[in-house]
């Protein structure tokens, strides 16, 4: 689809299906991290000085684009970090020491990456908190009944990704987002696979707090975005100190800077946020619409082709609910197996737990291959996947 706007595909051959793990990097993203090195870099918000003002707006122009890719009103209470993950510990750590106590549950999803799993998991341990599990279905669907049941009185933190980086199921937030309406309980959304994926806005889901990086999202890694509320970002503590998230500093105290400037402390990436920037146009300007009818036709263009291997097990919903993400399993091929086998015809793939060994425990296997798709992936690398699989992998199945 999309092909042309990649720089990489000038040398890169083969068939590039690891999206979800890291999306490519669009040439305007590129161009406009270059030309902010060529033509402005300079300390931001530090400097009086022309080239470090003309720094310092590029930057915050940045957070207004972002504001308004996720319908957010007030730009300040976007948060710029260096990653999905190192948002969700800003939050689970700072959130944590505010709210959490003997006797707090914590509710999240088994199909949770280990970056809104493992934060969570730790903060029990350091607070004496809860960590509860909501299940599945048997296709690979949050199980509402099960979440319904576990969200009790005791709940003071939900968080649910948007889009699994395993099943590739799309999880219905916005109807979560309603149920917690009446409910004293944070809500976090994990919108790392879904951003680049799937039209946002934080009004119409009705949560807290969002989270998301820009590298999967056609932008650089170091790149990544913390959304919450303004009154909570101002209730709870600071996840780092140091330099430029201080108001005042003395021999014996210190105190914060206004929002986003307290969650912000040190010298940013400021290149990585500007390719983000460049990145949330591109996307922009491609539509909604043409994004999303490229990536369902892909994804069922590729359940139906999985449907004719009857050696081959396909985790997830159906193509109704199912994101560009597939995973799978082979009986009697590790899933490394089939993607060293299949790099040697050109084709890259992820194998592994992909950072979700609970789901991949419940699921009954230590590891899936996995495809994912992006605004790049055409019928090509489909054809290219299949091929390789039928030729190299399949003849040696149990």
């Amino acid at each position: 689809m999309r092909k042309k706007d990649f720089p990489i595909f000038e040398t890169y051959n083969g068939a590039y299906l690891d999206t979800a793990a890291t999306a490519q990097r669009a040439a305007p993203v590129i161009e406009a991290m270059a030309g902010f090195m060529t033509t402005m870099n300079a300390p931001i918000h530090r400097g009086l000085y022309p080239l470090a003002e003309q720094a310092t707006a590029a930057f915050e122009g940045v957070r207004k684009s972002v504001a308004e890719f996720i319908g957010v009103q007030d730009q300040n209470e976007v948060v710029f970090t260096r990653n999905t993950t190192e948002a969700l510990n800003v939050m689970s750590q700072s959130f944590a020491e505010l709210y959490l106590g003997e006797g707090d549950e914590i509710l999240v999803t088994r199909m949770e990456h280990h970056a809104n799993f493992v934060p969570w998991l730790e903060m029990t341990r350091r607070t004496g908190a809860t960590l509860v599990i909501a299940e599945l279905t048997e296709d690979g669907r949050l199980d509402m009944d099960d979440f319904k049941k576990k969200l009790t009185p005791k709940t003071k933190f939900v968080g649910v990704v948007h889009v699994s980086n395993v099943l590739g199921t799309v999880n219905p937030i916005t109807e979560i987002g309603a149920l917690l309406r009446d409910h004293d309980a944070f809500y976090l959304v994990d919108a790392a696979q879904s951003v680049a994926h799937i039209p946002i806005d934080v009004k119409e889901i009705g949560c807290d707090a969002l989270v998301f990086s820009g590298h999967k999202l056609y932008g650089p890694t170091g790149s990544g975005v913390l959304w919450a509320k303004m009154e909570l970002l101002e209730a709870i503590p600071p996840f780092m100190t140091g330099g430029h998230m201080i108001d005042t500093v003395t021999d014996t105290e210190a105190t914060w800077g206004p929002i986003p400037r307290k969650f912000e402390a040190g010298s940013p990436d400021s290149i990585s946020i500007i390719g983000l920037g460049a990145a949330l146009e591109y996307v922009r300007g491609i539509g909604w619409d043409t994004l999303m009818e490229h990536e369902q036709q892909l994804v069922a263009s590729a359940l139906d082709q999985f449907s004719e291997l009857a050696s081959v097990k396909v985790y997830g919903p159906s193509e109704k609910d199912h994101s560009g993400v597939i995973a799978f399993s082979i009986e009697g091929i590790h899933p490394h197996d089939v993607a060293s086998l299949l790099a040697e015809e050109g084709v890259a793939l992820r194998a592994g737990h992909h950072c979700a060994q609970p789901l991949h425990r419940s699921l009954g296997v230590p590891a899936t291959a996995r495809i994912s798709f992006g605004v790049y992936s055409d019928d090509e690398d489909l054809d290219r996947f299949f091929t390789a699989l039928k030729d190299r992998v399949l003849p040696l199945a149990q």
